[in-house]
């Protein structure tokens, strides 16, 4: 049993990439999260991490961006796929975001990191759900581990 209690944080060695190739052990089973924001930009920072993770669910209490509710519908349409959210919520976060992606870098890391957020979402590895009252900014990292 791990006793690293370390926090957090935005410094170097403690941010949540750096945390989660930590945390996130080969055995860990699920991992579910609630989080202000996600932005698709950002999760090729984070998927290498999350790889061997059986089930990943997110919670986004304020906001995500355009391109990562628009990959969830797309990847929705095209599988077998169950986003349970309420539809003032996803009107919400259609409204509120732009094009996060257009704005960020066109490198070959972000594309990989947008493939592999489709293909786990059609495979039903990862859910994001949006909080309809958009106001949950807390942050909470919950790791399941194998017995």
């Amino acid at each position: 049993m791990s006793t690293d209690l370390t926090f957090i944080t935005n410094e170097p060695g403690h941010n949540l990439r750096d945390r989660f190739g930590i945390l996130l052990r080969d055995d860990t089973r699920y991992f579910d999260c609630l989080v202000g924001y996600f932005f698709i930009s950002g999760f090729y920072k984070l998927y290498p991490a999350l790889e061997n993770v059986e089930k990943i669910r997110i919670l986004v209490g304020l906001r995500t961006d355009r391109t990562a509710y628009d990959l969830v519908q797309k990847a929705k349409e095209q599988g077998e796929l169950t986003l349970k959210s309420h539809a003032s919520a996803k009107e919400q976060v259609s409204n509120d975001v732009l094009g996060e992606l257009e704005k960020s870098g066109d490198s070959a890391e972000i594309e990989t990191g947008v493939h592999k957020f489709v293909q786990w979402i059609r495979s039903g590895k990862l859910e994001i759900k949006a909080y309809p009252s958009e106001n949950l900014h807390a942050k909470v990292y919950i790791m399941t581990f194998a017995e």
